[in-house]
């Protein structure tokens, strides 16, 4: 048992449900509300932007909710993803601890977003609608977008954050191989683009602003829905597979539960994703898994952040959501890290870390990308530039076990491969790196 590096589970061992927190907070999670109203969201409410069978989930407190069959038949692509045991990361570390890593860059487009892009493309086309838009930061959800649409026979169009856009070209390409239009995120192709370019003329773009454009077109088309990589409720939902595979691989390592779980935090989706199904064995007892949220410096909106009722989008368009943000209005330094440069957190994590259930660290980007390095060197993987941020949590954990003498069992999510971020591993190593 000492001796296994990773450990693959068997595909009929994939999760036959997703797992749904809010129907084990010792405290219910607040609703979302209707900007107008200021109540709380009705089914009728969502309709225009989404199929039934997500907004059914979004409002859900079922704990277990089956995934369908055509779905989880397309997860056997690239799920189970792996369990690694990081050996060689802790003696190059020198550390006494025991570092484990759940690898989501095995999917197709190389990132966790693959988990909830299939299902919502899947909902949608059972509701008969064949056209998707989008917004993406780095480009992962939106090359996931794209790969889920083209299963589906499906439309995809995304707008990127224009940082990115310019900055990660190789992303772009991506999502146009598998059939997406890509357009830089603010344009001229929607009223609310035009706004936001003449508010800010030079800006670098937000997801804020990209989610706007993109919400617009699909309310402008009754036969066209918008799909959300990250933040959602049945974003975190879909996400839970990878906590429960991970917690039957680290039990096939011979350990009972990790002391520590280092994720990135942007809109929430991947520290959902792998945490949740951790919190819900340390809600019932069974665990005491000390979780750990790391954004980015740039984007702190849950150390910096105000928990208040806030908008999902720079222009105001969607539903109010009650999360830990920064303002609406905010945009990040562009960092590399394009997949956390976010205003706000996802309401079920914000409402996860407002009742203290896990707690938050802010990474500088210099710090990550050294971290992912040495990452790198010692177990052949580039992780993603958000990925990063949680190897960077980890590693300080790692080295303090050094110090202390301590042996704790280390878990972190590397939600993604780094092979089309090399453009910035390039200027890490150049030392033309800033923080912000």
């Amino acid at each position: 048992m000492a001796e296994l590096t990773k450990v693959f589970l068997d595909e009929d061992e994939i999760p036959t449900h997703w797992y749904n927190i809010a129907a084990d907070f010792p405290n219910p999670a607040p609703p979302h509300l209707h900007p107008g109203t200021q109540q709380p969201l009705q089914p009728a409410d969502l309709a225009p932007l989404f199929p039934a069978g997500l907004i059914e989930q979004e409002l859900s407190t079922q704990r277990w909710i089956e995934i369908p069959d055509e779905v989880r038949d397309i997860y056997r692509l690239w799920r189970p993803s792996p369990l690694h045991r990081a050996r060689r990361l802790e003696q190059a570390l020198g550390t006494t601890a025991r570092i484990y890593y759940k690898y989501e860059g095995e999917s197709p487009v190389g990132s966790h977003k693959t988990n909830s892009a299939v299902p919502q493309a899947y909902y949608n086309r059972e509701a008969g609608r064949m056209r998707l838009t989008t917004e993406t930061g780095a480009g992962q959800w939106g090359s996931a977008l794209a790969f889920a649409t083209q299963i589906f026979g499906q439309s995809c169009e995304v707008w990127q954050v224009r940082n990115t856009y310019e900055s990660k070209p190789y992303r772009r390409m991506l999502m146009e191989t598998y059939g997406a239009t890509v357009t830089p995120s603010p344009s001229e192709l929607t009223a609310a683009g035009r706004a936001l370019r003449e508010r800010f003329p030079d800006t670098p773009g937000s997801l804020g602003m990209a989610i706007s454009e993109a919400v617009e077109v699909a309310a402008g088309d009754p036969d066209a829905s918008y799909a959300l990589g990250s933040v959602l409720n049945h974003v975190a939902l879909h996400q839970s597979v990878i906590g429960q595979e991970a917690i039957k691989q680290l039990a096939k390592f011979g350990e009972q539960a990790p002391d520590f779980l280092f994720a990135c935090a942007g809109g929430g989706s991947n520290l959902a994703g792998i945490s949740f199904p951790f919190l819900r064995e340390n809600i019932e007892g069974r665990m005491n898994v000390n979780v750990v949220a790391c954004e980015p410096a740039a984007a702190p909106s849950l150390t910096e952040g105000e928990y208040r009722y806030d908008f999902g989008d720079s222009s105001q368009m969607t539903p109010l959501l009650k999360m830990y943000t920064l303002g609406a209005d905010f945009v990040p330094d562009p960092v590399h890290a394009g997949g956390l440069r976010y205003h706000g957190m996802a309401p079920l994590v914000s409402h996860a870390y407002h009742e203290g259930l896990l707690r938050a660290i802010a990474i500088k980007q210099r710090e990550a990308f050294a971290a992912g390095v040495e990452f790198a060197r010692a177990e052949g993987i580039v992780p993603a530039s958000e990925s990063n941020h949680a190897i960077a949590g980890a590693l300080r954990q790692a080295k303090q076990a050094a110090q202390d003498g301590t042996s704790p069992v280390i878990l972190i999510g590397v939600s993604g491969s780094g092979q089309l971020d090399l453009p910035a591993y390039s200027e890490f190593l150049a030392g033309n790196m800033l923080d912000a």
